[in-house]
């Protein structure tokens, strides 16, 4: 089963491991459709409840109540509300396929851990897939795959999610399952061990394995001294080896709450049916009364550049990487973070158009691979990196030289209007074409509520990206483009490179 761990940073980005899963032992029943139509029919029998003119809702579930706010619409197929135990909820309504995703998101990602163990998000991840007082280990994907569904997880810095994409009439099943494990996850020591081989394992190949994902580690604790965006979200290896049954559940009992929770729901539902569904198995959950306001340590000022050199034999192409950091998007304000999407674009989006592909890739032929990323998504400040692979011949100091001088350039020289027009009608066409992916949009969403953003953020952003001028992002490149804020990386064989 893939492990996906999302990380904002440009270079090597990590390549998704097939992570062992225990064999399932039992196989739950399908859920037929008709049993499914009962179940929503006698789940949806809530009552409607009059509080100064909002249509808020009660279930009666057992003998527990469970009120959920009234419904809000915003635009044409996205409905939000929330249980009263805290947990939110967002339905993405797509009806061209009877099919659904089902997702559930935690406020709680690796920088979130306790110092001294780090992976331990990432850990309990792996152990969410063993087993709980109804299910056995493994029986969970088991029995979304004998349902036809897929399923997977994955960790980042600010949250970790879990997902099933399952025909629409089993989703009273997946929110069963899901629910379960939210809280009555069984875990024992042979677990622990087995699960703590696996994610060191996938360490070994991820990371140990690859020059370049060792020197990026460096860069990214180079970058965040204080901020744990600074500590690998699958941990360092001698903390990965000291994790414990004790550390897991600790994590689990604080972080896997409802009111530290996101349920995203797309596909072909309706959102009253999965208000009623989350009622049913969410909100007879009891919050977690000892959940503490999300403060993180933040990054005392950077005064000085920073530089690494990292050697690794293995390294078969020399190249360097300088970031920056950079505003990430924060709610209701936006406007600076989609000015750096257009900087990037325009600097490093693509070899034949971008201001580093076009003079050092082909006008000079200083090098063979340029790029600049920026990812806005992020709940801390997140970074803006500019990358150059030299070609042969040209020194390292040379390619760093010349990057800069295009740099300059570029912030001494009106922008293109049509290179502006271009990325533009790219941007438009890129959100367009995303409407299509029921599952990109849960995640879009999933990500964006986990990062202090707002569903009506996530529905202005592609309104923000069109509204971005020329000097919008020639003043987010200035205040992005500080030495004394950056890191730069030369990545060499052996020190003959280093130069």
């Amino acid at each position: 089963m893939t492990r996906m761990l999302a990380v904002p940073f440009l270079i090597l980005g990590l390549t998704p491991l097939q992570a062992q899963t225990t064999q399932a032992q039992s196989t739950q029943a399908q859920t037929t459709q008709a049993q499914t139509t009962q179940a929503l029919a006698a789940t949806a029998e809530g009552t409607q409840v009059a509080d100064a003119g909002v249509a808020a809702r009660s279930f009666t579930e057992g003998d527990k109540t469970v009120s959920v706010t009234a419904p809000v619409r915003i635009g044409d197929d996205v409905t939000t509300f929330s249980l009263d135990n805290g947990m939110d909820v967002v339905v993405i309504e797509d009806h061209r396929a009877p099919v659904v995703v089902q997702m559930v998101w935690y406020r709680a990602g690796s920088a979130d851990e306790l110092v001294g163990q780090s992976g331990v998000a990432h850990f309990l991840e792996h152990l969410l897939f063993k087993g709980t007082d109804k299910l056995a280990p493994g029986e969970f994907s088991a029995t979304v795959a004998a349902n036809g569904g897929s399923d997977n997880a994955f960790t980042s810095y600010d949250y970790t999610a879990y997902f099933q994409r399952v025909a629409a009439d089993r989703l009273p099943l997946m929110m069963e399952m899901e629910s379960d494990r939210m809280t009555n996850l069984k875990l024992s020591e042979g677990d622990i061990v087995t699960e703590r081989n696996v994610i060191l394992e996938e360490r070994n190949q991820r990371t140990e394995n690859n020059p370049g994902a060792l020197a990026r580690e460096q860069f990214m604790a180079a970058q965040y001294q204080n901020l744990r965006y600074g500590v690998p979200v699958i941990g360092w290896k001698h903390e990965m080896e000291e994790l414990s049954l004790e550390d897991a559940l600790a994590f689990y009992g604080l972080n896997y709450s409802p009111n530290n929770a996101i349920l995203i729901v797309a596909g072909d539902v309706q959102p009253d049916d999965v208000m009623a569904l989350a009622a049913k198995y969410y909100g007879v959950i009891p919050p977690e009364p000892d959940l503490p306001p999300r403060l993180r340590p933040q990054e005392p000022p950077q005064t000085a550049p920073r530089r690494i050199t990292y050697t690794d034999a293995r390294v078969s192409q020399p190249y360097l990487v300088r970031s920056y950091l950079a505003t990430e998007r924060n709610t209701g304000d936006q406007k600076t973070a989609a000015a750096l999407v257009y900087l990037a674009e325009l600097l490093g989006g693509s070899s034949f158009t971008s201001e580093l592909g076009r003079a050092l890739q082909f006008d000079t032929q200083t090098a063979v691979y340029t790029s600049a990323g920026y990812d806005p998504s992020s709940l801390d400040t997140s970074t803006f990196a500019l990358s150059v692979v030299p070609g042969t011949g040209v020194s390292l100091s040379e390619a760093e030289a010349a990057m800069d001088k295009v740099v300059a350039d570029f912030m001494a020289n009106d922008i293109d209007p049509a290179a502006m027009d271009r990325i533009r009608n790219q941007m438009k066409a890129r959100e367009i074409y995303a409407l299509d992916d029921v599952q990109g949009r849960a995640q879009r969403y999933g990500a964006a509520l986990t990062q202090g953003l707002t569903v009506q953020d996530v529905e202005a952003w592609p309104q923000v990206l069109q509204e971005v001028t020329a000097e919008d992002v020639k003043a987010a490149a200035a205040e992005v483009f500080d030495l004394n804020q950056s890191v730069t990386g030369w990545v060499v064989a052996d020190k003959e490179q280093a130069r």
